[in-house]
């Protein structure tokens, strides 16, 4: 049990590491306004660049260009529609008071998990599908993937969550995939599709990972509720103490402003 509990707290310490080197430039991507650019074929990190509020951010590619390796980042900009996403490195008590508040507003989610989370966590993923979510991959140790060139490593570290959260739930994982760190390249999202995944981005988040540095109930409503946007995929991380204790509130808000809540299914279906 005492090596368990160092495990996990070691695997915590590196995905936090993970999550900075990751989350610091997309944080200075969202903070000024960026062009479109095309998908390049050279690795590069998620960012975004934000205009008026209420109005849907520019990523570093179009969802146009996206939507040709089956990718996405954002949905219709005719619909007041929120994607809620919650991506899960690890637990450590906040996962289940979100997913009260989802309950308590009917409100569908895709979690994306890594191996760890499924090994440490295995009934919160039980009721992930008990509850009528979506469960995605993040892959199984959360690399770098646009650092992995062949399609074989590239498909083991897909594989084995998609077997692990089978042999846990009894279910099949949903074929959604959003690479760790939003780090990506054209060949990624290419072997991705060519695997049947799609791959989801995101156009909203604000940097609620560091569990030793959380924004405040009102640094988090700022960011969340003046950059809201009709068709809005939004990143959370099921870590956040702060995200457990307002979700309930947030999504309330959110509602108020004539926000429906709507499955990753209706952007794949399309």
């Amino acid at each position: 049990m005492k090596n368990r509990c160092k495990k996990g707290l070691m695997l915590a310490f590196v995905f936090s590491l993970m999550f900075l080197s990751g989350w610091e430039v997309a944080k200075v991507k969202t903070e000024r306004t960026v062009g479109v650019m095309a998908v390049s074929g050279q690795a590069e990190n998620w960012g975004l660049g934000f205009g008026a509020e209420g109005t849907q951010p520019t990523g570093n590619a179009s969802a146009k260009e996206l939507k040709q390796y089956n990718a996405y980042y954002v949905g219709s900009l005719d619909k007041k529609v929120i994607y809620l996403t919650f991506d899960c490195g690890y637990e450590n008590g906040n996962t289940e008071p979100i997913l009260d508040a989802l309950k308590k507003h009917n409100a569908p989610a895709t979690f994306f998990v890594v191996g760890h989370f499924l090994e440490s966590a295995p009934e919160i993923a039980k009721r992930m599908v008990a509850d009528g979510h979506a469960v995605g991959n993040h892959t199984y140790h959360h690399p770098d993937m646009s650092s992995i060139s062949d399609i074989g490593s590239f498909q083991k570290e897909m594989d084995d969550v998609a077997a692990l959260f089978k042999e846990t739930t009894g279910s099949e994982l949903s074929p959604y995939y959003r690479p760790p760190q939003g780090k990506y390249s054209k060949e990624n999202l290419a072997m991705a599709k060519e695997l049947g995944y799609s791959t989801f981005f995101w156009s909203l988040a604000y940097v609620d990972w560091n569990v030793d540095d959380q924004p405040t109930k009102e640094e988090a409503f700022e960011k969340l509720l003046g950059r809201i946007h009709p068709g809005a995929i939004v990143l959370l991380h099921s870590t956040s103490p702060t995200n457990a204790e307002i979700l309930d509130e947030l999504l309330t808000k959110w509602e108020e402003m004539g926000y429906e809540f709507r499955p990753l299914s209706d952007l794949t279906e399309v």
